[in-house]
């Protein structure tokens, strides 16, 4: 785990742009199983690429769409373990990545960015994907 003096900013990043977080495997379950329409998940991390690209990228899509998931959640990777085992145990069968960004549409997975799609991508790569999922899915 990470000191929370650290990683306060890097929450404060999404939660202060509408995204609730989820702490507990009971708040992830109840979101993801519980949940009609869309729910979008980001599990942020204190690496590199989740702030140049991820959570920035993420930002921009939610201010710059006309059309939103109704949920925005983030788990916090490194911090929350078992809240992100789970979250993560609906990603599947996509293999664990911190950052990652995936999109749910009546508790199904139906949209993807993981690490690899992020690293070495602009903030404005990352939010122009998610307007499409956007604009196809909500």
């Amino acid at each position: 785990m990470y000191p929370e003096m650290l990683v306060a900013p890097m929450r404060a990043e999404l939660t202060n742009n509408g995204f609730k977080e989820l702490k507990t495997t009971d708040e992830v379950v109840s979101t993801l199983e519980n949940n009609e329409g869309t729910t979008l998940v980001v599990v942020n991390s204190v690496c590199g690429c989740a702030a140049g690209s991820a959570r920035p990228g993420v930002v921009a899509a939610v201010k710059g769409s006309e059309k939103l998931p109704n949920n925005l959640v983030t788990v916090f990777a490194g911090m929350e373990k078992e809240a992100t085992d789970k979250a993560r145990s609906y990603m599947l069968p996509y293999p664990p990545s911190s950052p990652s960004i995936a999109l749910f549409k009546n508790g199904e997975l139906v949209h993807m960015i993981e690490r690899h799609h992020i690293e070495g991508r602009s903030a404005q790569m990352i939010a122009d994907n998610l307007k499409l999922a956007f604009e196809e899915y909500c």
